[in-house]
């Protein structure tokens, strides 16, 4: 509990430094670009289509899903999946590519993840605007239903979070560790239920265990918003399982800071 007391009160302490370099992040991620901002649209929107073309035209697996097309279907699970997979793979990585905030103005280790999330979280922010677009070009305005959007923003918010601060000190302490989690990230995408149903899974067993995963909850979050229309409290399992595992992951996250943020300074 003192080591997330002394969290919370870091990140009291440097709350506008914070919000200052989220805003240096976002800028510097497209700095030097001709096209600049439109990159944060561009690179999604073509593996979008990407994935649409390989499976509704390749494979043709085009069909409705609750009576909206599939690159409906699609576009409200990639979305959230790009913000997540930037966090899980840039949130790995966000202490060593900040490593001079550490080394040189002793910066608190713990608030870097935050700043990076938020910058992430702005551009997933634009990019949920864009779908509603979409969406409402398509013939298909959000309803009631979009209301509950800001809680799972909200939940995919500390699961990014809490996942950088338990794996960003990891990668410091050893390279091999943020090379395995770009491994694993493509396991982690096909397992989620991005381009697929889990729940047309044959198996009881294999759904749950599909379903126990945090990120196919995030992703099916998104689409009760927009496709499913299921309000969040209609799948309370879901949701408690979802909880623990944020617990669980918050635990280990504390117990690695404490007993790594010490040793951070001289590996870096």
């Amino acid at each position: 509990m003192k080591t997330l007391v002394q969290i919370i009160k870091e990140h009291m302490m440097y709350k506008n430094q914070i919000g200052k370099l989220a805003k240096a992040d976002l800028a510097k991620t497209y700095r030097g670009a001709a096209l600049g901002w439109t990159w944060a649209i561009i690179k999604p929107a073509v593996t979008i289509f990407v994935y649409w073309f390989a499976f509704a035209v390749g494979l043709r697996m085009s069909s409705d899903v609750n009576g909206y097309p599939y690159f409906l279907w699609l576009i409200a699970g990639v979305i959230p999946w790009f913000y997540i997979s930037e966090m899980i793979t840039g949130g790995t990585d966000c202490i060593r590519r900040y490593s001079y905030l550490v080394t040189k103005m002793k910066f608190p280790v713990s608030t870097i993840p935050t700043f990076v999330n938020i910058s992430k979280f702005m551009v997933n922010l634009m990019l949920i605007y864009i779908m509603i677009i979409i969406f409402r070009l398509f013939g298909f305005t959000p309803d009631i239903y979009i209301l509950q959007l800001p809680f799972y923003l909200l939940l995919a918010f500390l699961f990014c979070n809490i996942w950088s601060l338990l794996s960003a000190p990891l990668a410091v302490i050893s390279k091999d560790y943020g090379n395995l989690v770009k491994a694993f990230l493509t396991a982690v995408f096909w397992l989620s239920g991005i381009i697929w149903n889990p729940d047309t899974a044959k198996g009881h067993a294999l759904k749950i265990f599909l379903n126990l995963n945090p990120v196919t909850y995030l992703v099916n979050g998104f689409r009760n918003c927009f496709i499913n229309k299921v309000w969040f409290w209609e799948q309370p399992k879901r949701l408690l399982y979802f909880v623990i595992f944020l617990a669980i992951m918050l635990f280990f996250a504390i117990r690695i800071y404490k007993k790594l943020r010490k040793d951070i300074p001289d590996v870096l």
